[in-house]
């Protein structure tokens, strides 16, 4: 979403390349471009005259310690200011002692309401809460049937009294069972609307009444760009929120909305959207999201995905495949599903520093590969899985593997191949012996890029000889095993 946000931000600096120090005519220089980006990235008005100016002030104040380039120095100013305008730091939801807590959802309808309402109690369920959801949305079509089946598929249960009661009535009964039953919190999905009307507005205020919540959550589209954070203000004044989820951070919207926000509406925005999974919802960190728009990463939110995904056992019987080379086909499908289940390739590569720029075609052709791969070892039996020696020592087994897959025999030949490099390169890092051809790292000056990705060997040679592209006297002197010797 921030791609063109961050590429202008890098223009902006640029401007700052080979001066000594930061002073009013460079700083302009630069400031202009912010400004551009801003605007082009649908950011109220408002929001941004205000951002510009503080990040003039602080940058012609700040000292640039020696080995601390101008450049360097005013991208860590815009990128305090960035927090600042997004909010600072994190803000959780209450945590009250008298149970269940009662989040109460608003929002325009196509907003990802009731998609949200799920989100959260997922969210909510891994940390060890028993929530029950209530679906109070008595108008669109299919709602409450919608939230069902989200609940049925997280494994939370849903509370539903129908369509024919008033919402304020079922939520209120929904609260009386949470209350009963021991729920640690109760959220409440409500109706929206396409815009904001007076009934809607009505119907949320006889809502929190009825329930009294501790947290009024509005979800909002950051589709719709600086409209966002007059939307939150409108639903603030008129219903009283206590934060917003922003939804569809995924999509191809210029991020306005999450730099609107906080800054128009003063209420916080305490969740992002960041796919169309029910997994896919993250608690708004300032500072990590400055990050991000600045092309610095987020590998604080990756290493959560992981640990979220990963269990330890599992990672450490994995470490041992790896120094063992007995990693096989089925452990690179269960890591490819575990990639999956963390998100997008391009979502995740782009969490690291400096990865913001791969190309996005690069990262839909990687990504396309994985799914050619993974036909592949559909297309395999169990055994082969398990030794892909049997694989590269009959042509015949990798003729069927291709049939089964819709590939030709070539293709699954250098997938192997790759495979086969790709474990012994794994053993050998591992062992601490290096890579050769690399200054330790062998093989990365192969022709083609990394070794195997652009070899045209038989799997049976096992990726022995000249094709790691390193010269003879750079091999190791123990012969290397290929297929057969394994």
């Amino acid at each position: 979403m921030f791609d063109e946000l961050s590429a202008r931000f890098e223009d902006a600096v640029k401007g700052l390349k080979g001066e000594n120090k930061i002073n009013e005519d460079n700083v302009d220089v630069a400031l202009k471009e912010v400004r551009r980006a801003l605007l082009e990235a649908d950011v109220s008005l408002s929001v941004v005259k205000e951002f510009v100016e503080e990040v003039r002030q602080k940058a012609i104040g700040a000292d640039v310690v020696r080995g601390v380039k101008p450049g360097e120095k005013f991208i860590d100013v815009v990128h305090q200011e960035l927090k600042e305008v997004m909010g600072g730091a994190n803000a959780p939801l209450a945590n009250v002692t008298n149970k269940p807590t009662v989040i109460l959802m608003a929002g325009l309808q196509g907003a990802g309401k009731t998609t949200a309402t799920a989100k959260l109690g997922l969210h909510l369920k891994e940390k060890g809460l028993r929530t029950l959801l209530v679906a109070a949305d008595v108008y669109r079509p299919a709602a409450i049937e919608q939230l069902n089946t989200l609940g049925e598929q997280i494994g939370l249960e849903v509370f539903s009294l129908g369509k024919e009661l008033k919402p304020e009535e079922i939520a209120l009964s929904g609260l009386a069972k949470a209350k009963e039953e021991g729920f640690d919190n109760l959220i409440v999905d409500t109706a929206g609307r396409l815009q904001i009307d007076e009934e809607m507005m009505n119907e949320m205020v006889r809502i929190r009444s009825a329930v009294n919540p501790d947290e009024v959550l509005l979800v909002v589209d950051s589709m719709i760009g600086q409209e966002a954070a007059e939307l939150t203000r409108a639903f603030h004044e008129k219903v009283g929120i206590t934060g917003a989820v922003l939804t569809k951070l995924d999509g191809d919207s210029r991020g306005g909305a999450a730099l609107s926000i906080r800054k128009v509406s003063g209420q916080p925005i305490k969740f992002i959207g960041t796919g169309e999974k029910v997994e896919a919802l993250e608690p708004f960190h300032p500072e990590r999201m400055a990050g991000r728009i600045l092309g610095m990463g987020d590998v604080l939110t990756l290493v959560e995905k992981a640990q979220k995904e990963v269990e330890i056992a599992d990672a450490e019987q994995m470490q041992r495949k790896f120094q063992e080379a007995t990693f096989d086909f089925s452990d690179f499908v269960k890591q490819m599903r575990l990639i999956k289940r963390m998100g997008s390739l391009g979502g995740l590569m782009k969490m690291i520093p400096g990865m913001n720029k791969i190309d996005d075609g690069m990262l839909k052709s990687g990504e396309q590969q994985l799914k050619r791969i993974e036909a592949m070892i559909a297309s395999m039996t169990d055994a082969e899985r398990k030794q892909p020696e049997l694989l590269a020592a009959q042509p015949s087994r990798r003729r069927r593997v291709a049939l089964g897959s819709g590939h030709t025999s070539a293709e699954v030949d250098k997938v192997l191949a790759d495979f086969q490099k790709m474990r012994g390169l794994m053993k050998q890092m591992a062992s601490g012996a290096g890579l050769p051809g690399m200054g330790g790292l062998p093989g990365l000056g192969a022709p083609g890029g990394m070794p195997g990705m652009a070899t045209n060997q038989s799997p049976s040679r096992g990726g022995r000889g000249s094709s790691y592209g390193t010269p003879k006297r750079q091999r190791p002197h123990k012969k290397k095993k290929g297929f057969g010797d394994l």
